[in-house]
Parts: C-alpha cells; sequence; structure tokens
C-alpha cells in the first residue's frame, strides 16, 4: 500500500477527530470516556503549535496521525517533546509507527530535541511493546491516576534519547 505522510492542516480536522474518537470508543490507547467534541481540535492544534504533526494518508483518506508537543513551556525544557500518535487499527503493523517516529524523530533533531516522551496506559500493550521495540525506556509510572469504564489504569512514561 502507498501511504503518505502530510503536515496536519485544518481540513484533516474530522478526520484526526474521528480517529482519536475511535480510539476514546474501543480501548485505552486514549484516556477520555467520552467523544471529544469538534472544538477539542483547535486545543489539539494549539498544543502542537510549532512542533511537527503529520497525517497517514492512503488514497487521500487520513487513516493516523502523529505530533510532538512540548513537555512543558520553560524555556530550559525546550530540549525535549512528547510525542503521540494514532493509528486505525486496520492500518497497525504495517510499519506506519515506526516511519512516523522516524520522522517525527528527524524533525524533533532539527529543531534541537533531543529527548522524546511518551506516556502510555498500562492497559495497552501494544503501545508499551512498541515504544520499547523502538528504542525507548520506561522511566516512571503514576499509578492507578486513570479509570475509564471501571477500570484503573496507570500511566507509564517512556523516554528515549535521539
Amino acid at each position: 500500500m502507498d501511504y503518505s505522510f502530510t503536515p496536519m492542516e485544518d481540513h484533516h480536522r474530522e478526520a484526526v477527530t474521528a480517529i482519536l474518537n475511535h480510539h476514546i470508543a474501543t480501548g485505552f490507547a486514549a484516556y477520555p470516556s467520552q467523544p471529544l467534541p469538534p472544538h477539542f481540535w483547535d486545543y489539539l492544534r494549539r498544543m502542537a503549535q510549532g512542533y511537527p504533526a503529520y497525517v497517514v494518508e492512503l488514497d487521500g483518506e487520513v487513516v493516523g496521525y502523529g505530533m510532538l508537543r512540548p513537555h512543558l513551556p520553560p524555556d530550559t525544557l525546550k530540549r525535549t517533546a512528547e510525542i503521540g500518535y494514532f493509528l486505525l487499527p486496520q492500518h497497525c503493523g504495517q510499519g506506519l509507527g515506526a516511519r512516523l517516529l522516524e520522522l517525527l524523530t528527524a524533525e524533533a533533531k532539527a529543531m534541537g530535541v533531543d529527548n522524546l516522551l511518551a506516556n502510555v496506559s498500562s492497559k495497552n500493550q501494544g503501545s508499551r511493546r512498541f515504544h520499547l521495540a523502538h528504542g525507548f525506556s520506561e522511566v516512571g509510572r503514576f499509578k492507578r491516576v486513570g479509570r475509564k469504564w471501571d477500570q484503573d489504569f496507570d500511566l507509564i512514561w517512556f523516554q528515549k534519547f535521539i
């Protein structure tokens, strides 16, 4: 399949929100328990302002996205960014996550970021395996900080020096 990676723009609003809402409804990859409203897009774009964000497309259809954002606002922490990505399930296992990670890592390096962080639900075994397989190390865990569908979950923090 011929996937393309395109910078995220406002016309991707509905597709990106739909992907995120799919993950909200079907598992622990996304933390909210209720679908996000359309205006969440504005928050997402502000969060990633000045950082790379891409959609993954197949035949003009958005099937995933990935982005960087600052970890915290102080200028002394500019070397650190948080990374996040979501793919529709039927497009997982085809190397797209690795390609997004590679693309975002290259852009992170170009902007002076040398430290990537990712947070993952303890209920999301696939994402845990992905991060460990791609050079991230587990560096911390906040126990029972989340509760979704009457199930407690931990937030696990992963770090990768690039």
